[in-house]
């Protein structure tokens, strides 16, 4: 079994669920008592908020970068960034290490292309809905993406940072954020990608009839797929 290497606490409240997604996984795979090798690097979310906030990507690179090299040194395998917003620096982290970076955008364009999922609602921070570096991935690989307008951005912005990133689960946010999946939907949208690590607290497939691609779990089962490869 390769041992899988996680770059996680932005924020924690997400990075929980990686770890127990994949030894889930691990189990309902080979039974027993088995459960996945990992490694994890937990970054300060602070600083790595500030970087945000101040436009010092570069800064944010570093510090993730670094991280990564340090899961190599220790013998992970392969790397994951438990994060949406921050694959902005990806190509960054790379420079770091020799290892395999698997890129949470890349596994969730396999997901969407397996659903044959071709325009989607994507949710996530306003860095990720307003800049180019995730939302251009899926569109190269052919997939058409609606994002909600200006207001309802920062509304989702403002939830993700001040409510889930600190564990607390407000129903009036829920309805919020099922009401701009409802909007999207109407907008042409078959298919709603939660693009931030946090929302599948708030949101799952059973809160709506539109099929709901959690970037979390498909990121974290994929990883366990990765992990028992040729093994």
């Amino acid at each position: 079994m390769k041992t899988i290497g996680l770059i996680g606490g932005m924020s924690p409240e997400s990075t929980i669920p990686y770890y127990k997604i994949i030894n889930d996984e691990i189990r309902n795979k080979l039974g027993g008592l088995h459960t996945a090798k990992i490694l994890l690097y937990s970054v300060e979310f602070s600083e790595i908020e500030y970087c945000q906030q101040t436009g010092d990507w570069k800064r944010s690179a570093e510090i993730l970068g670094n991280a990564a090299k340090s899961l190599q040194n220790a013998g992970a395998d392969f790397i994951l960034l438990c994060t949406n917003t921050m694959h902005k620096v990806a190509d960054e982290i790379v420079k770091y290490i020799s290892i395999p970076f698997y890129h949470i955008a890349d596994m969730t364009i396999s997901e969407l292309r397996k659903n044959n999922i071709k325009r989607v609602g994507l949710l996530g921070t306003k860095y990720t809905l307003k800049e180019e570096f995730y939302k251009q991935k899926l569109e190269n690989s052919g997939i058409e993406v609606i994002i909600p307008n200006d207001s309802d951005i920062e509304l989702v912005n403002r939830v993700i940072f001040d409510e889930l990133c600190v564990g607390k689960i407000d129903s009036y946010s829920k309805k919020e954020f099922l009401r701009i999946i409802d909007n999207l939907k109407c907008n042409g949208a078959n298919g709603i990608i939660l693009g931030c690590t946090e929302i599948g607290l708030l949101i799952g497939e059973g809160d709506t009839d539109i099929p709901i691609f959690d970037t979390t779990i498909i990121h974290a089962k994929s990883a366990a797929d990765l992990a028992l490869e040729n093994s």
